[in-house]
């Protein structure tokens, strides 16, 4: 897949193609649907596909810092994750002042038509863009008639007779129903990136752990969780690791920036600098503050054996199955 930054790096070859617009935040089920959609007509027009989204996010540009919604995917998970869906071209349009003060009609001549020459395109029906939100999916179709492009709604797919959507999935991860998020997903919850150094404090209590940024302004989990880690090998065979992990500011310890932090079971490697990915299995409580290190230690020693007794359990069950 082809990653393209910005309306300045597209170039003669990147003419003539199908596209979406949108943030597809988290590659949900109705977003892979459109995918497929797409796909069909790429196929059947021999053009590549484009999907056309930006960074950051319309809501994070004109939200007060904090105020957005929390991100599904940071922008390197999003693309691991279009990877798999026969996408061809990423076209990330970096949304600043000019972006937002940029016409209806320069959107659609710029990049549409100039930039792109777009054959087939798919929007939701409440898609809305250029200056004040100027533009809608009436005026891309009046826009297709003229300079010969289709325009098309994105089929509606549901779940449990409701929409899915990138909000049921925050909802979904904010109550920690982390079954009906994998249901609207597609795929089990995970957040990737770099294990980077901490502050080692784990370690003075007999729990080091995995430090992880988190790069997103809010994040949609907070708490304790059961979790699985992917992404490391042994003698070249990647295994899960299992363990549990707290998402928040680590109120203890007075911490203000968001991160993950991971303690693995019966592990013991130096894995600085290494990619992983943190699958979360089941929410184990809240994330609370703590009189003392001590009583830290003693809730982190509760959580881990509650974690151990629930993967206990379901491989008990896959073992009956």
């Amino acid at each position: 897949m082809e990653l393209i930054r910005g309306l300045y790096n597209l170039r003669s070859r990147h003419r003539g193609c199908v596209a979406t617009i949108g943030n597809f935040d988290g590659v949900h089920l109705g977003h892979q649907a459109v995918l497929g959609q797409l796909s069909e007509q790429a196929d059947e027009l021999g053009l590549p596909l484009v999907v056309i989204t930006f960074e950051p996010y319309p809501q994070e540009f004109f939200a007060p810092a904090g105020a957005s919604p929390p991100r599904l995917t940071r922008f390197r998970e999003k693309l691991q994750v279009l990877r798999r869906y026969g996408v061809d071209r990423l076209l990330s349009l970096r949304f600043d002042r000019a972006l937002s003060q940029m016409s209806a009609e320069a959107f659609i001549q710029q990049l549409l038509v100039g930039g792109l020459d777009v054959r087939y395109l798919v929007v939701g029906d409440d898609f809305r863009f250029g200056h004040q939100r100027q533009g809608d999916i009436a005026m891309l179709r009046t826009a297709g008639d003229k300079h010969g492009f289709q325009v098309v709604e994105m089929h509606t797919f549901e779940v449990d007779g409701e929409r899915v959507s990138s909000t049921r999935v925050r909802e979904a991860l904010a109550v920690g129903d982390l079954n009906q998020a994998a249901q609207l997903l597609g795929r089990s919850y995970r957040i990737s990136g770099r294990v980077v150094q901490g502050d080692q404090r784990g370690r003075t209590i007999g729990f080091p752990t995995a430090n992880l940024h988190l790069h997103r302004r809010v994040t949609p989990l907070r708490g304790v969780y059961a979790v699985e880690m992917f992404g490391l090998t042994e003698d070249g065979v990647e295994q899960p690791l299992k363990g549990v992990a707290n998402i928040g500011h680590r109120p203890t310890v007075d911490g203000t920036r968001c991160q993950l932090e991971v303690h693995l079971f019966d592990f013991d490697r130096d894995i600085y600098g290494e990619y992983v990915q943190v699958e979360f299995i089941s929410r184990l409580r809240d994330e609370k503050r703590f009189e003392s290190f001590a009583a830290l230690k003693a809730q982190i020693e509760l959580d881990a054996a509650a974690a151990r007794t629930l993967f206990a359990n379901s491989s008990d069950g896959d073992e009956a199955a």
